[in-house]
């Protein structure tokens, strides 16, 4: 793009009629609020927050006349008709969050979903995110990553969770309470051994940030000592690649049969045994359900 065609994107006026603006707030730092979303924020109808004290604070400041709607994780279903009303009304309407970028780990997605099926243009003022800002500082590979946002907090689908991180190979971001942070360290150790390369963003962009490593282990014993306070954003790194062995796959069942003789399921004794061999625990499993035992080592 050329620079007469940059200056007339940057000259747009804004905010449209019936559209919905995503708008990234700041994660801590309120310098990082940009000037385009200062501005937005100033001349739209409504504004939808999750918090309408925390967010009140903010507009003042900016001196926005916008009307505040609570919209959060517990009135999403109710609150989204309402605000398709407003589109349809041909009103402007910004969607922020408590902090960063509304649709991570919050419901704003589900609101662009709906505006989109309902025919409204949506338009993201860029902003901060912990996640992207969490993983450029970390020093962890991010030519491929993935986000897992917020853990599970008990049973059958944290355990699978926490297995698969077991195993993926790209550096993984998890968003983290501080009075959850030692569980999910314990967790991680469990599955993922105290070597596995870890950075914690703590209090992101603010006065007391801080970026604790390098790894699961080592980051446990720091919060153990020291109380853990603030917003965490986890940046784990990705499992190393094994070369696999060339075990027999009759050698890899004996070991599995024996490990379930002696008590331990199906999931257990396959990753038992990928631990020992470096076979993929996916394949051990698989294997161990085939009817028969002509299965190619992967």
């Amino acid at each position: 793009m050329d620079s007469k065609n940059n200056d007339v994107v940057n000259k747009r006026s804004e905010p449209d009629a019936g559209v919905l603006y995503v708008v990234g707030t700041p994660i801590g730092n309120l310098g990082d609020l940009s000037p385009r979303a200062r501005l937005l924020l100033q001349q739209v109808s409504t504004i939808a927050c999750e918090d309408t004290r925390h967010s009140g604070k903010l507009l003042k400041d900016l001196g926005s006349k916008a009307s505040l709607l609570s919209f959060h994780r517990h009135n999403t279903t109710s609150r989204i008709p309402k605000l398709l009303a407003l589109l349809k009304e041909g009103k402007s309407l910004a969607i922020i969050s408590d902090a960063g970028l509304p649709g991570i780990s919050d419901p704003g997605e589900k609101l662009v979903s709906a505006s989109q099926k309902a025919g409204h243009d949506v338009i993201c003022i860029p902003g901060p995110c912990a996640a992207t800002t969490a993983l450029v500082v970390s020093g962890l590979p991010s030519e491929r990553f993935c986000f897992e946002g917020f853990l599970p907090l008990k049973g059958n689908d944290r355990h699978e969770r926490l297995s698969a991180l077991a195993e993926e190979h790209r550096t993984t971001i998890i968003y983290e309470s501080p009075h959850r942070l030692l569980k999910l360290l314990k967790d991680l150790i469990e599955i993922c051994g105290e070597e596995r390369p870890l950075q914690v963003g703590r209090e992101l962009t603010k006065r007391h940030e801080e970026n604790i490593g390098p790894t699961i282990g080592a980051v446990q014993k720091h919060f153990i000592k020291t109380k853990p306070i603030g917003e965490f954003t986890l940046v784990l790194g990705g499992a190393p690649k094994i070369k696999q062995p060339q075990s027999n796959n009759s050698d890899l069942l004996d070991q599995m049969h024996k490990l379930i003789a002696e008590g331990a399921t199906a999931s257990d004794a396959a990753r038992t045994v990928s631990f020992k061999t470096g076979q993929s625990r996916r394949f051990l499993y698989l294997l161990l359900h085939k009817k028969s035992n002509k299965v190619t080592t992967i």
